[in-house]
């Protein structure tokens, strides 16, 4: 394909991009900007990547021949750094404000290009350039060290981007480590998949390992390396080992011996001989890119538009169908759930209706609220009997108010929500003496003391019943022969009893009647608010689709063209 080909196809996914309405910070703009730049620059670069600590800054540092870029055991690298020809080691940092930072060295790096305290990247840097006198730049070399991948996703779509704009990548590894299963993704998914083919493995840290495994590694990796067909000039391996800090230390020192040795001059001559092969190729070409590279990375970020573009497509050529033939359908499900949604309802409401019945309250739970108050339980009964049971059917009423809210878009209307009665109170008055008895208490002067207790209390047995205070209400038990002066009568323990029984009936069974008039009183208004959530406006009829024809029209052109520039 021919690099104007190239160009008019990314002018193309640019207006896809734009029918495709997607986000200003979608990977695919980043993609075709960073394919752009590829595409205009007239260097060749070479970027370094791998996971943080693998040494990529301290093999750039060796491949200079000095310590231009941050090194340590902390990782530091926080910005894509791109090293070029200067006649002095001096860097450029561009703000995103515009501002413009340019200094002598490179300590300023250690400013604005390292990670801070949380591994964060300074997000006020747009770009960090550091110029380095290096013979090798001279040709028109470009070299990026690269933030560390696999330790924010942030970094990861920075290095995912660069990666576009390199002509070269230098993929290290760690001998430690072999080559990871994340590493084997990156190389997937980051490199093969999107067009990009030249790729040299570098290994670091093998001599850290006793030299029967430095074999092996070596012989695992080449296995890996080879399978990975990268596009090298014929003669040039794409795996090599170099240990950088010993080259770093003995470039630093001049020691061509102990630089030898790390397998530094290999590497430097296989980069030499790319080079050399890249310049050779552009000076025969039109442009000064060559036009083989850039043509597999366009067409590999064009894939996943086209299937975009196709998707979109169908989606609104599905929807002027549906507008022209399903209005009706349409109309007719939303009537069909409101009547399944309210009978739902109704139905629910009729059952919990049935339950609140006094009749019903009273038969179900009557003689456990007795139980209760005997035993000064109520509390615990109300909490894990009626209330419990209560909250269980009030919900088999609500869902289906909630499934009409959500499936007519109607807000949710207030809660049904009921207040319980006060705890029933039993209030019981002394007993009168028996004949005989000899005692001269309270009691023997015919007036009934009462000695109140209220449920979880306690209360005391005295005699009979003499009142029931009920939420509030009184309910006087009165023993008429007690009212006549005559305290010569006894009353038998039976009869008192009996009386007691009755109270404690009479109580939970006005608790209930309390209890169940007002849910009843709740769950009327509540099924009045409810009424309106299963009403529906009617789906607008079809309106005109002019629009979406000429969006239809507009994408399927798009298409074709990304089509016939892909081929």
């Amino acid at each position: 394909m021919h690099p104007r080909l190239d160009s008019d196809l990314l002018n193309v996914l640019k207006t896809a991009i734009a029918l495709l309405e997607l986000p200003v910070d979608h990977p695919w703009r980043r993609d075709v900007e960073a394919i752009e730049q590829y595409v205009a620059s007239s260097s060749f670069r070479i970027a370094v990547f791998a996971p943080f600590n693998y040494g990529k800054s301290t093999l750039l540092n060796a491949l200079l021949g000095e310590k231009a870029l941050p090194i340590g055991l902390i990782p530091t690298t926080g910005a894509a750094i791109t090293v070029k020809y200067g006649d002095t080691l001096s860097t450029q940092i561009r703000l995103v404000d515009g501002t413009v930072v340019d200094e002598t060295g490179t300590d300023v790096l250690e400013r604005y290009a390292v990670l801070d305290d949380q591994r964060q990247m300074n997000q006020n840097v747009s770009a960090v350039e550091v110029r380095c006198p290096h013979p090798f730049l001279q040709t028109g070399v470009e070299l990026m060290d690269l933030p560390g991948t696999d330790d924010r996703e942030a970094q990861d779509a920075l290095v995912k981007q660069q990666l576009l704009t390199a002509n070269l990548i230098v993929q290290v590894l760690d001998a430690r480590k072999l080559m990871t299963l994340q590493e084997r993704e990156n190389l997937r998914d980051w490199l093969l998949n999107r067009g990009i083919e030249t790729v040299l493995f570098v290994v670091n840290f093998l001599n850290l390992l006793e030299p029967d495994d430095q074999k092996q590694v070596m012989n695992r990796l080449r296995f890996v390396a080879e399978s990975f067909r990268s596009k090298l000039p014929t003669g040039v391996s794409n795996l090599y080992r170099v240990d950088a800090l010993p080259a770093l230390r003995a470039r630093l020192k001049g020691d061509m011996a102990a630089a030898q040795s790390t397998g530094l001059p290999m590497l430097e001559s296989a980069l030499q001989t790319i080079v050399r092969s890249h310049l050779e190729s552009a000076s025969s070409a039109s442009s000064p890119q060559s036009s083989a590279m850039p043509s597999e990375r366009v067409k590999a970020i064009a894939r996943p538009i086209q299937q975009a573009l196709q998707g979109k497509i169908e989606a609104i050529a599905a929807d002027l169908t549906e507008s022209d033939q399903s209005y009706t359908q349409r109309l007719e499900i939303q009537q069909k759930a409101q009547g399944l949604l309210k009978q739902g309802f109704t139905t629910s409401v009729n059952q919990l209706r049935d339950w609140l019945s006094p009749a019903q309250l009273i038969a179900e739970y009557e003689a456990s609220a007795i139980n209760a108050l005997r035993e000064f339980e109520f509390e615990t009964w109300g909490t894990d009997g009626l209330r419990a049971d209560w909250l269980r059917k009030k919900q088999a009423v609500t869902e289906w108010v909630y499934k009409a809210c959500e499936f007519f878009d109607h807000p949710r209307p207030a809660d049904l929500w009921v207040a319980f009665p006060s705890d029933p109170e039993v209030v019981l008055p002394n007993i009168p003496k028996q004949p005989g008895s000899g005692s001269s208490s309270s009691s023997s002067t015919g007036d009934a003391a009462p000695v109140a207790i209220a449920t979880g209390l306690g209360w005391v047995l005295g005699g009979p019943i003499g009142a029931a205070v009920l939420g509030g209400a009184s309910y006087i038990l009165k023993n008429t022969e007690l009212n006549k002066g005559d305290r010569t009568d006894f009353v038998s323990p039976e009869s008192q009893m009996e009386q007691i029984n009755q109270a404690y009936c009479d109580a939970a069974q006005q608790y209930l009647r309390q209890f169940s008039s007002m849910a009843l009183t709740a769950l009327t208004q509540y099924e009045t608010e409810a009424a309106k959530v299963f009403r529906f406006e009617q789906c607008p009829a079809p309106v005109d689709s002019s629009a979406q024809q000429y969006q239809l029209q507009l994408l399927q052109n798009v298409l074709e063209s990304i089509t016939t520039l892909s081929q």
